[in-house]
């Protein structure tokens, strides 16, 4: 639609396309509640209040509407599911944009994984924004399926859902001024810059900040949040499946304070994102811990839209997008009906089933992934000592201890002690079949036999498996080496459960409903192993990030990433 026909219809020369009566105006921007009419024409809002005639009419009976949710920054790879399926588990619960780091398939299959998300995500009922990755592979302490340089990222910057560059976080790199590094920064000058910190301060802290990034979501305390406030980073407030830090960061929300904090899910699997939600979930649980509605849903809107320049969108005002949520209760919102562009895309929890992605049309297959030679499967550690560096896992968090422990020693071996939740872990290089693995111990998964393995491994994404014996260990690993990709548990010679992830090793080409039902069963097998922990895989699988303190395991070996270096596993 022409301008000249938005200005029609906002003045009410003209019908509008659609009218939404008896509505409750969540207005971010004023911090009000209250009665108005919404007309819609061209997909935009041409006007607000009484005297209004459309085509179409819906009353909505005093329910309230709200910009529809942005997600700050969310990795799509992690619902284990393609972007036409992840809309179909996000759309319903109100969010209509998010802006997304593909840097998963990234890692496996380079500009061609980010094509295919690119791809994948044309025609979803939801705005998929992508910010180029820029850590692949994250650090020299990995190996990766592909690499990507600044003239890489750079042929990027042409798409028009490319907005900028994805979280930062070789953080030792920009600090020191690595060429590399700084290469990709200013082939994104000018254009959103995220960040990836976990515990920066002082000079290192101004250092990266000058570098022109602007956010971080590694925050796990109010003061770490305050120090990077006062640098001026915006700070995503992040609740993912495995890192559980919105309800610690929300007393900093305040007056002053809150038009710099935006709502993040990072990384969360089918069973979170179908039970709980995803920035509606984040919302809710702002609201039940005391902070005000309209800031809540602030948070998850105008202040995400403006922060990457998206001008069109997170408010509901005249000339931006009709990007909307009805909800009955402003408390805790949950969404009744959805509109993106001014068309109905969801009702009642349900995206509509003429825009449901077909079951026939499942994703293109992409090239196989997975090259471990069972041959080399040898997880046995000869005893170099008497103590080991020990990885301490911490429930619901990223960041890990380094602890050193008492090595369980048995015939000239270093073996798991499962009554000290002492586990063994390895990964495996699984993108060019070199047979590297890198060996070490965890501490926290808390399994008491068997082992559970799998493909996701952030971010280089080899084979990580965590096991009470070494048989178990590798009858987990070539369960997933055989299927492409997947995550399992075992025990002895027996699968126990296995979840199939043929796309990159890390997505299915199947509903997210059946994933969520497989990863439930998979779940209980794991459980049924000893380990309490929600969501053991997803633990797992940061425990290969080496960009995350403070010790961490690749497949060159254990890393202290305060030193940024291999350290050995004996002390």
């Amino acid at each position: 639609m022409e301008l000249p026909d938005i200005l029609a219809a906002a003045r009410g020369d003209r019908p509008a396309d659609l009218l939404l009566r008896n509505a409750g105006l969540v207005n971010v921007l004023s911090g009000e509640v209250y009665a108005t009419e919404i007309a819609i024409s061209g997909g935009l809002i041409a006007g607000l209040g009484r005297g209004y005639e459309a085509e179409e009419e819906i009353d909505l009976e005093g329910r309230f509407v709200a910009p529809g949710f942005l997600d700050a920054h969310v990795h799509i790879e992690s619902s284990m599911v393609p972007p036409a399926e992840f809309a179909r588990a996000v759309v319903p619960r109100g969010v209509t944009t998010v802006i997304t780091d593909p840097h998963e398939i990234a890692n496996v299959l380079g500009l061609a994984g980010i094509r295919f998300m690119l791809e994948e995500s044309e025609g979803a009922p939801l705005d998929v924004l992508v910010n180029a990755p820029s850590c692949v592979p994250a650090t020299h302490l990995e190996t990766s399926g592909a690499g990507l340089d600044a003239a890489d990222l750079a042929s990027l910057l042409g798409h028009p859902r490319v907005l900028g560059l994805a979280e930062v976080m070789n953080y030792p790199g920009v600090i020191a001024g690595s060429d590399e590094v700084l290469a990709k920064l200013r082939a994104f000058r000018g254009r959103p810059i995220d960040g990836h910190c976990p515990g920066l301060s002082g000079h290192h802290l101004n250092a990266y900040a000058a570098a022109g990034i602007g956010n971080d979501h590694e925050c796990t305390s109010v003061e770490e949040a305050l120090r990077k406030l006062r640098a001026g980073l915006t700070i995503f407030l992040r609740e993912a499946t495995n890192a559980h830090n919105l309800r610690a960061l929300l007393p900093l929300v305040s007056p002053l304070t809150e038009r710099r904090l935006c709502l993040c899910t990072d990384d969360r699997h089918p069973a979170d994102l179908l039970e709980e939600g995803s920035i509606d979930h984040l919302i809710r649980i702002a609201i039940a811990e005391g902070v005000d509605p309209v800031v809540a849903i602030r948070m998850g809107t105008l202040n995400t839209a403006e922060h990457y320049g998206l001008r069109d969108r997170g408010a509901i005002t005249p000339g931006r997008r009709a990007d909307l949520v009805v909800f009955r209760d402003l408390a805790s919102p949950r969404a009744d009906m959805v509109f993106r562009g001014g068309t109905l895309v969801a009702e009642h929890g349900q995206l509509l089933d003429e825009l449901a992605p077909s079951r026939a049309a499942a994703p293109a297959r992409l090239p196989a992934t997975v090259h471990v030679d069972s041959a080399s499967l040898d997880f046995s550690i000869r005893a170099r000592g008497t103590r080991i560096r020990v990885i301490g896992a911490v429930p619901n968090q990223l960041v890990t201890e380094s602890l050193v422990m008492d090595a369980a020693l048995c015939d000239g071996q270093a073996v798991a002690d499962p009554e000290r939740d002492l586990l063994k872990m390895a990964v495996v290089e699984r993108h060019h079949g070199t047979g590297r693995i890198g060996l070490g111990f965890v501490r926290g998964i808390g399994l008491n036999r068997g082992a559970i393995a799998g493909t996701v491994a952030h971010d280089h994404h080899n084979l990580v498996v965590i096991g009470a014996d070494d048989a178990s260990m590798r009858t987990a690993a070539l369960a997933v080496a055989k299927a492409g990709g997947g995550l399992a548990a075992a025990e002895g010679e027996s699968v126990l459960s296995l979840l199939p992830l043929p796309l990159g090793g890390l997505m299915s080409d199947r509903p997210i409903e059946e994933v969520r039902d497989d990863m439930r069963t998979l779940l209980a097998a794991a459980h049924g192993l000893g380990t309490a922990l929600h969501d053991p895989f997803m633990a797992m699988s940061f425990l290969a990030l080496e960009v995350i303190p403070s010790l961490k395991l690749t497949d060159m070996g254990l890393v202290d990433v305060e030193r940024f270096e291999i350290v050995p596993l004996f002390v």
